[in-house]
């Protein structure tokens, strides 16, 4: 990555995809999105429609193919845990080369699971703060006044995450390097399993969940700070109940979106690896068990 224009591939150009692609589009890169026929065939021909309080409103032409054809100095992961293993169809490892293999993917498991795949050095998990949402194959609704981004990566050379970390800040997400990947998935993990397991489960905005169900969400936000402490990541307690507290009352988990849409949920990805990580550290999570056991028996 020598020199500042990047060619970056985006897997997965939705709400967080379409975002980054068209902000560094616009910034004066060269933007590849991956996806079916029907959305490469629209974002070749319409680019990618942004509507942001904070970026403005814009249109950024894009390249978009079904598959991966050249080497990229990174490719962006922004698909859900569902549908990871189909779209990496997408990425032939022997295509992606020594390119940078970077997932925005809610949990702590797939780091490991993407370097199984691809070169261990090169693959970058981060973690994306950002409200926004695909409203149609290329039409993006940004509705957060902010966008912030943590680059991780314990393995990968340094001057491989600050290229890219500089390229991204400048295209307009607030983005760091951090030096521990494993506190920063975790502190993405200890804020949006609470979330996303209890307004899921009850089919109610965060509002509702931190008044009618405040106990359940403070012994859940205990039981995913202690497994977060066992798996190496400090976790500050004593904040988490005043972040939820400072949210605006009608917001909604993706994960309660999704069952609302009828769509697959990220529950294993969350719930499940909460739990595991709480038997491989002997952390007892009765009433994170019990909310993941309802959810499951409720079909999801």
């Amino acid at each position: 990555m020598a020199n500042d224009e990047l060619t970056v591939a985006v897997l997965g150009p939705g709400g967080i995809g379409g975002l980054l692609a068209a902000l560094l589009s616009r910034a004066g890169h060269r933007v590849i999105c991956l996806a079916g026929d029907d959305t490469a065939h629209t974002l070749r021909t319409a680019g990618i429609r942004v509507r942001s309080g904070l970026f403005g409103h814009f249109t950024a032409p894009v390249e978009a193919d079904t598959e991966l054809r050249e080497p990229v100095d990174a490719c962006l992961v922004a698909v859900k845990h569902t549908a990871l293993d189909a779209a990496l169809a997408r990425v032939p490892s022997t295509v992606l080369g020594d390119g940078l293999l970077v997932p925005f993917l809610n949990g702590v498991e797939h780091p490991e699971t993407l370097r199984a795949r691809h070169r261990p050095d090169l693959v970058a998990p981060a973690v994306v703060r950002v409200e926004s949402t695909r409203l149609a194959p290329g039409v993006i609704e940004h509705g957060s006044p902010f966008a912030e981004i943590d680059l991780a990566g314990d393995r990968v050379p340094r001057p491989r995450l600050d290229a890219l970390a500089t390229a991204l800040d400048a295209a307009g997400p607030a983005t760091r390097v951090t030096e521990d990947e494993t506190a920063t998935l975790w502190a993405k993990m200890a804020f949006l399993a609470p979330f996303a397991l209890l307004t899921t489960r009850y089919g109610l905005p965060l509002g509702d969940v931190r008044t009618r169900h405040r106990e359940e969400l403070a012994s859940l936000v205990a039981e995913t700070a202690a497994v977060s402490r066992a798996s190496g990541a400090p976790t500050d307690l004593s904040r988490a109940l005043a972040r939820y507290d400072a949210f605006p009352p009608p917001t909604k988990s993706s994960m309660q979106r999704d069952a609302e849409a009828g769509r697959p949920l990220e529950l294993d990805a969350i719930g499940g690896a909460l739990l595991r990580a709480a038997d491989r550290h002997g952390v007892p999570v009765p009433v994170t068990s019990r909310v993941v056991r309802e959810l499951r028996a409720a079909g999801h």
